[in-house]
């Protein structure tokens, strides 16, 4: 049982102020790009996860130098040919997608065949989506069962642009092609659904070859070959994806209120704050700025004694993505049903997601009808759990996990939450538990990280 949280009750009401870890997006992307520059790049508030870890014995295995001390990073880019490909070289991206997928980009004129390999979670999940379109600037991927890790990635000096059009919605898929075209001569094009645009803004701050034109429904992004790298200085904002569970189990507590520091307040990440209002969430930003491209701001966040249900825009959903779970909890104690559709992406993350949403929500007793890309639920402002719960087997998902504490702290329940693989929080956010301990003992003279 040591790797098992148990939650007998609902947690008190509380008035803090927290930060939360650096986000991951941005700091594997640093990691990524700060490996091809030409010198030394530093990070400061860097999220020291095992993802994040992974991309940095990755970059090391491709013969850049790292160095780090508590969460300041520094990287010893070599340049954009700075990478060494040894032979029967194997990289391991663990757990991490978003490492996993961008890492190909980068690697498309290895001189030498590359080994990727994953943990059982990430040997689970479409490697294809990213194959097709590398595959079209002139690399070769032999992958298991023509779809899965591990693969074998054979590299190009003759590279070519592309045109290519993302459908998904997937900012890895789009973000690997632009990775794959800073190596390419000539200009590629890429049409892609509106996503999280984290690589274009870093790329923009760097003043690499990228323009985009924003579409109403889409992006027009043009890349050409990059000749050099500038080193890149980061002092990295909290993740908006980690500041959801707070901003959830504030919401759905009684009496309470929140303010998260310096969060990355993106507008391709913020469709969590979107939904939530329109939920009758009471939210708002404050101290906004603008730090190398990208916004941050305060969020603050009171408990809501009434929430709406909602027929959920399905333009919202990439901007979400990775906080539906939580949106389901609020939608559970939402007066009347609330529709999600257009939902099949989740089901292609670290477990399939949208199963386990509809599996939570049963356990606790709410009623659900879900398709393979959609749920319906049927919410329950008084809802009270009379029974234990016992979450496991869900191949180990950090957001599974960490959705399953909000829950055993939000409602009601006369009996315990048994929540298994507590060491999952340490692919993206090792602190989570602390910063939820320390919320319990509700000590306001503190600012929790």
């Amino acid at each position: 049982m040591l790797n098992t949280v148990i939650i007998k009750k609902k947690i008190k009401n509380f008035n803090n102020e927290i930060y939360v870890s650096g986000d991951k997006s941005l700091s594997i992307r640093w990691v990524l790009l700060s490996s091809l520059a030409n010198g030394i790049s530093k990070a400061h508030n860097l999220l020291i996860s095992e993802d994040v870890l992974a991309a940095i014995k990755v970059i090391k295995k491709l013969g850049i130098k790292t160095k780090i001390n508590n969460n300041e990073c520094k990287i010893f880019g070599k340049g954009l040919d700075g990478f060494r490909y040894k032979k029967n070289l194997i990289i391991n991206a663990e757990n991490s997608g978003t490492l996993g997928r961008l890492i190909l980009g980068l690697l498309i004129n290895t001189s030498n065949p590359i080994k990727l390999i994953g943990d059982k979670s990430l040997s689970k999940r479409d490697f294809k989506r990213i194959s097709d379109p590398l595959t079209k600037f002139g690399a070769n991927f032999k992958l298991k069962n023509n779809k899965n890790l591990p693969l074998i990635i054979y590299g190009s000096s003759k590279l070519k642009p592309i045109k290519y059009r993302e459908n998904r919605g997937s900012a890895q898929c789009k973000s690997a092609v632009i990775f794959g075209a800073m190596r390419t001569k000539g200009t590629t094009i890429i049409k892609a659904k509106k996503s999280r645009n984290h690589t274009e803004k870093m790329m923009k701050y760097l003043k690499l070859p990228i323009k985009i034109q924003s579409k109403k429904n889409y992006d027009l992004i043009k890349v050409k070959k990059v000749s050099r790298i500038k080193p890149l200085n980061y002092n990295i904002p909290s993740d908006i994806s980690s500041s959801a569970f707070f901003i959830v189990l504030t919401a759905l507590s009684n009496k309470s209120k929140l303010i998260i520091k310096n969060v990355n307040i993106n507008p391709s990440r913020i469709g969590i704050i979107t939904i939530l209002k329109k939920m009758g969430v009471k939210i708002s930003f404050k101290n906004k700025k603008v730090y190398k491209g990208e916004k941050t701001a305060d969020i603050v966040t009171q408990s809501s004694k009434n929430l709406n249900s909602i027929n959920c825009p399905t333009k919202l959903n990439s901007g979400a993505i990775d906080e539906f779970l939580l949106i389901f909890l609020c939608a559970a104690k939402a007066s009347g049903i609330s529709y999600f559709k257009n939902l099949a992406e989740l089901n292609q993350k670290e477990s399939p997601r949208l199963i386990w949403g509809a599996k939570i929500l049963n356990k606790m007793g709410v009623k659900t009808i879900m398709t393979k890309d959609s749920i319906k639920i049927f919410g329950n402002p008084d809802l009270k759990i009379n029974k234990k719960i016992v979450i496991k087997d869900y191949l180990k998902d950090h957001r599974v996990f960490m959705t399953s504490v909000i829950a055993a702290l939000s409602f009601e329940n006369k009996n315990v939450w048994h929540i298994h693989d507590k060491d999952s929080i340490k692919t993206s956010f090792p602190n989570f538990l602390k910063i939820i301990n320390n919320l319990k003992n509700n000590d306001k003279k503190k600012k929790y990280n």
